[in-house]
């Protein structure tokens, strides 16, 4: 067996685990054996963009041919630091390789990962055991059926089991996300007791402000409800409803960009002959970037010019979001408990923390999440690192890591490899974002989770050859299988997990708009609403689910085996994606599991307790 200098992931090598509040002692223990000679170990300390420090080990005795180091600092800042260990001889150092390893090298490696944040860094903690739901208006449920259409080029859907219309014509986007299904607030509203049935305790509503695209990324109003959808009383109504059921709501906050075909910009003369597109004296005109070298005559998301970009640095705009009688202070005052920041990587930090002082000014129990795509810790965008997950932004991200790793491992990846994405950001994020991160198989913006793992991938072709594709009958059952392995494992892991409407009934699709039909509310498919029940009871009753810490007990082969250890009890989790398995617990009992399948065990720490199983 290779000696091991140091794990990242080990206790034993460094306390506590993971990120760490500025002002916090975080110690480390190197051991180098004696073969190496003398050696005068180092930690080499970098806060991101600044020049290393090396801080002189202190020598902590020796073991039968083996040397021990150990060395303690409390950063005082917040931020990123990156460390290694120089042995101070030869040139050897010590870097990060797989699973948190410490590697012997004379030609560089990669550092280890330090994230330090605000010590006032609190998430809320109604989030932390509970279950999210994600609706996409229009398409989940219609309670107020045959609605006259609020404007005049909009398509009403009758037929609900239709698929949305996708194609294009060659002056504009013709059809394209402009037809509705009616979805509404009644609807939702109707539906309440399901999905309460279902555990779900947090709804996050995709764009509900009035906006002339089903998708509502294009706002037109952002003080109004889109007609379609209700008044705003009537979402008022739906909060106070669903708070009634044990469930709050959360809003899409598009901050970035707003519509062409808006209140403020006003390019189609929608709203009369006002607006920063057609008046130079418009009181919005100060929110858009208007110059003739763009190909257009202003700055467009991404190149759209359907979309124009605001400027998040404009007194006016700041005020109009966060100020008194904005938008956060309107919505949240109308009964939302907090919002997901559409592309939060594209809003500057100062914004995202402004719109975070809105947020809390209505309570610390509103919850503030982005989106993010990648490890939000590392993240760089525009040139900068940012900032936004370490206190004064954001609560949490939306996990694409997770589902990453999770869809990585029911494809038959390596479980070495599953567990080093998911141990990353476990190691990666501070604790107050990591136990409220929103993880999910599947969103409005990616493929459905059942196309994904048992269905032919798209790679890139396009919208006709996405069209009305299925998955093949023969793949069905194994695919809900490997869904429910997925949900389960998403359940489990650190987060709050978040069911996309209809993955509960196994709705298939592909990409925008194909993942966005409507709801089935005709399905008898019931193979993942049981289960998924049960999860979410387990987590409301399993105190290890609530912030537990998290250890990898195996993974090799096809088993995950991982441990999450709460104040009171202790869950043990076990994948199996291949044959039937006997597996040893820390219980200190063996326990099978079928092929293909995963067993819940929990136990309560006080040993003179016995413990009971959750098996699924």
């Amino acid at each position: 067996m290779p000696h091991t200098y140091f794990n990242s992931l080990d206790p034993a090598c460094k306390t506590p685990f993971g990120a760490i509040p500025a002002g916090q002692e975080v110690t480390f223990r190197l051991t180098v054996p004696e073969e190496l000679g003398y050696v005068d170990p180092h930690l080499v300390l970098t806060k991101d963009r600044e020049d290393p420090v090396h801080y002189r080990m202190n020598f902590d005795g020796q073991t039968p041919k083996v040397n021990h180091f150990t060395f303690t600092i409390a950063p005082t800042t917040s931020g990123l630091y990156f460390y290694y260990f120089d042995l101070y001889t030869d040139f050897r150092k010590i870097y990060r390789g797989a699973g948190g390893e410490g590697v012997l090298s004379w030609t560089g490696g990669d550092c280890w990962q330090l994230t330090v944040y605000e010590p006032e860094f609190a998430t809320p903690d109604w989030f932390r055991s509970g279950t999210m739901y994600q609706i996409f208006p229009d398409r989940f449920c219609e309670g107020v059926p045959n609605k006259p259409m609020p404007f005049a080029d909009r398509i009403y859907r009758a037929d609900k089991t239709g698929e949305p219309y996708f194609w294009s014509n060659e002056q504009d986007d013709g059809y394209l996300n402009m037809d509705y299904y009616g979805g509404d607030f009644a609807g939702i509203r109707q539906k309440l007791p399901y999905l309460r049935d279902l555990g779900v305790t947090c709804i996050y509503l995709n764009p509900i402000f009035e906006a002339h695209a089903n998708h509502r990324y294009n706002t037109a109003n952002y003080l109004k409800a889109d007609p379609l959808l209700g008044t705003n009383e009537d979402f008022a109504a739906l909060c106070a409803a669903a708070a009634k059921e044990g469930i709050r709501i959360i809003l899409d906050g598009v901050f970035s960009h707003t519509g062409s075909d808006s209140l403020y910009f006003n390019r189609e003369g929608r709203y009369g002959p006002g607006g920063a597109y057609r008046d130079r004296h418009s009181a919005y005109r100060s929110w858009y970037d208007f110059d003739s070298g763009y190909p257009s005559g202003y700055r467009c998301w991404w190149g759209f010019d359907t979309l124009p970009e605001v400027r998040e640095d404009s007194p006016s705009y700041e005020d109009f979001v966060c100020g008194e009688g904005g938008v956060i202070d309107t919505w949240l005052n109308l009964g939302a408990s907090g919002f997901r920041l559409d592309v939060a990587d594209e809003l500057p930090d100062s914004f995202i923390e402004k719109i975070r002082q809105a947020v809390k000014a209505h309570g610390a129990d509103k919850l503030l999440i982005g989106e993010v795509w990648e490890d939000a810790t590392t993240k760089e965008a525009y040139g900068r690192r940012r900032t936004y997950l370490r206190g004064r932004g954001l609560d949490a991200v939306m996990n694409y890591p997770f589902r990453n790793a999770v869809l990585g491992y029911l494809s038959g990846e390596s479980v070495a490899s599953v567990c080093e994405q998911i141990m990353t950001i476990c190691e990666h994020y501070p604790p107050p974002a990591l136990n409220c991160l929103m993880n999910f198989l599947s969103t409005h913006d990616t493929e459905r989770a059942l196309t994904v793992i048992a269905g032919e991938p798209a790679n890139g072709r396009d919208r006709y050859w996405q069209s009305g594709r299925r998955v093949p009958p023969g793949r069905v059952d194994e695919g809900l299988r490997k869904m429910l392995l997925g949900y389960a494992m998403i359940y489990t892991l650190p987060g709050v997990p978040c069911i996309y409407y209809g993955d509960e009934i196994g709705m298939q699709g592909y990409r925008d708009p194909f993942n966005r039909a409507f709801f089935d509310w005709n399905s008898t498919e019931e193979r993942l609403r049981g289960p998924l029940r049960n999860l979410a009871r387990l987590r409301r009753t399993c105190d290890a689910f609530d912030g537990g810490r998290m250890e990898i007990v195996r993974a090799e082969g096809d088993v995950l085996h991982y441990r999450r250890v709460g104040k009171n009890q202790t869950a043990e989790i076990i994948f199996n994606r291949g044959p039937h398995l006997l597996a040893e617990t820390a219980f200190g009992k063996s326990t099978e599991v079928n092929p293909g399948g995963f067993t819940v065990l929990v136990e309560d720490n006080a040993p003179e307790h016995v413990g009971y199983y959750s098996i699924y």
